[in-house]
């Protein structure tokens, strides 16, 4: 069973930065797309960033010139690289993957807070 392994969240201040990575267990083939989510207390889980096969991005609005999304093929890993963190970034951040076949695969999920 593939596993998704996020690490790299946690306390930072406005204004600082942290790196997400998102490790899967085992290759997946077929991979659609890579995406990170998240999630803040009383809200739904929304759509951050998304990358393709092809190194296609996709951002949310609130995100972009912040945030990066980039993958590692040889290591089985993408990451999400955010700069200038706000309050408002506060959630608890999660790896997907969607592969052609329409499987759907989640990692367990890794908090991010940003507070002074």
């Amino acid at each position: 069973q593939v596993q998704l392994v996020e690490s790299g969240g946690g306390l930072v201040q406005p204004g600082g930065s942290l790196r997400l990575s998102c490790v899967e267990s085992r290759t997946i083939f077929r991979i659609d797309t890579r995406n990170w989510y998240r999630q803040a207390p009383g809200k739904q889980r929304e759509l951050v960033a998304t990358i393709t096969n092809t190194d296609t991005t996709n951002y949310q609005d609130s995100v972009k010139g912040r945030f990066t999304i980039s993958r590692d093929a040889a290591k089985n890993t993408v990451y999400l690289q955010m700069n200038s963190l706000k309050p408002e970034d506060t959630a608890v951040y999660y790896c997907n993957i969607v592969t052609r076949l329409h499987s759907n695969y989640w990692g367990q999920g890794t908090q991010v807070t940003v507070s002074s």
